[in-house]
């Protein structure tokens, strides 16, 4: 990678986040932290909020304490999606039933310059953004590791001791990588984890094969991860659930890890008892979930291939018909 000039390195960065919740207003507001000229599209009470006294961000102390401290973030707001300023970096931190709804701005802010950087999960975000018209060369693939959620009007609280962010560039796609080096140390430069990978690829479907197993499986049994694991057969519900997915990964050409089942499983016993994937949250508020990017997707790509995904078939049976529905779908 070319390395970035000082004055490139001390100029703030023009960002836009599409989607304020927890993931989009945490990243938001450290940025604007570290000096960074940060503009939200947010809404509603959430807007009026950030309005009236700026983003407050709860933050948990290095051993994980949670709400060990609180600041206040000096972002700009904004809920008109065309008054939204031209950017070098925009953040796509919506959840993936909305994604149809922000790609407008996305594509317009990209033909202006902007680099497009999706933080979404399930493995298509940046392909799904192409098809709503943002150049592929103006993507660039993006995962992230943290627990953080709005609260309140205008708080956002970050739960996880960890918040790494990984990037790299989309097969097919061209990235200036002395833009990309700026955005890496502005990230760096606002606490966050941040590297990049040449198999972006790979690291989405890393997060895959564990969000969906843990979400099918706590999606099944609407408990969290510790009644599960404990459950007659459950530990056997976990495993097969990974490898389901592995398998739908290694058909589908992703070249992931030897061991990476049992990294996986390793990494869901790992897990506090405690812990709720945001699929089991949306279900228990009766809201829309992420379902058809997570075991949705691992069943069409199964049947595509010729591998059976059984335990994927049976969450988006069970957990789609007891769940709401999607608000893109026909009534």
């Amino acid at each position: 990678m070319t390395s970035v000039t000082e004055p490139e390195r001390t100029r703030p960065l023009r960002v836009v986040v599409l989607g304020a919740g927890g993931v989009g207003g945490y990243f938001g507001g450290v940025l604007a932290r570290a000096g960074h000229d940060v503009t939200l599209l947010a809404r509603g009470d959430h807007l009026a909020a950030i309005r009236a006294r700026g983003l407050q961000l709860k933050l948990p102390s290095d051993d994980g304490t949670p709400a060990a401290e609180s600041i206040v973030a000096p972002v700009k707001a904004t809920d008109d999606a065309n008054a939204l300023p031209h950017a070098d970096l925009v953040l796509v931190t919506v959840k993936s039933y909305s994604l149809h709804e922000i790609a407008p701005a996305a594509a317009r802010l990209a033909r202006a310059g902007a680099t497009v950087l999706p933080l979404l999960n399930g493995v298509d975000a940046a392909d799904r953004l192409v098809e709503y018209g943002v150049p592929r060369d103006a993507l660039l693939g993006g995962v992230t590791v943290i627990s953080a959620a709005r609260v309140g009007p205008g708080v956002i609280e970050r739960r996880s001791a960890f918040q790494r962010v990984v990037v790299g560039t989309l097969r097919g796609a061209t990235v200036d990588t002395a833009r990309v080096n700026r955005m890496v140390q502005a990230f760096d430069d606002a606490g966050v984890d941040v590297r990049v990978s040449s198999r972006i690829e790979v690291e989405l479907w890393n997060k895959l094969i564990f969000l969906a197993s843990m979400a099918a499986a706590c999606g099944l049994a609407r408990r969290e991860v510790g009644a599960v694991r404990s459950a007659p057969l459950g530990r056997l519900l976990i495993e097969r659930a990974v490898a389901e997915i592995v398998a739908v990964a290694r058909a589908h050409g992703v070249a992931v890890d030897p061991d990476i089942t049992a990294q996986t499983v390793g990494a869901i016993e790992a897990l506090p008892a405690t812990m709720r994937p945001s699929l089991l949250l949306d279900l228990e508020r009766g809201g829309p979930t992420e379902l058809d990017v997570l075991s949705g997707a691992v069943s069409r790509l199964g049947r595509q291939h010729g591998i059976p995904t059984p335990v994927h078939d049976t969450a988006v049976a069970a957990i789609g018909a007891a769940g709401a529905r999607d608000p893109t779908s026909a009534p």
